[in-house]
């Protein structure tokens, strides 16, 4: 697969180019939508657009765009208690089934990379303890 920084189909009107930028896109909003994903694991650069304010669509995405197919590298934070191999198995099923609606590409390999858990806040924890202890 090459790599390269958008696709071109070529129609009979013209050509279609998809830039990488978009499959990570498309592909980070399916990912965040799966129940147990705390986050996305980006890096310093993802941090300090969030910082100036601009949401980074594309934090933790990873993407190798070829001709006609697409390989994603998926960098998360899960919740605690999630179990981890069925919210890597949704993020899988998820993200190839909206690439491949979307963009038309067939989505070849989606490696999901479990970065980090991330806790509950220690008020939340209180909250729900104080919540289970007036049940009983």
């Amino acid at each position: 697969m090459a790599n390269e920084e958008s696709r071109s189909l070529p129609t009979e009107l013209g050509e279609v180019r998809i830039a990488e930028e978009v499959v990570s896109i498309i592909a980070g909003l399916a990912a965040t939508d799966i129940e147990g994903v705390a986050s996305m694991s980006g890096g310093i650069g993802g941090g300090i657009a969030e910082v100036l304010g601009r949401k980074n669509l594309s934090k933790g995405i990873k993407v190798e765009v070829g001709t006609e197919e697409a390989k994603v590298d998926i960098f998360i934070v899960v919740d605690y208690g999630a179990r981890i191999p069925d919210v890597a198995w949704d993020i899988q099923e998820s993200v190839k089934k909206t690439v491949e609606n979307m963009t038309g590409l067939s989505v070849s390999q989606v490696n999901v990379h479990v970065q980090g858990v991330q806790f509950p806040r220690e008020e939340e924890a209180a909250e729900s303890e104080e919540a289970e202890e007036s049940k009983e």
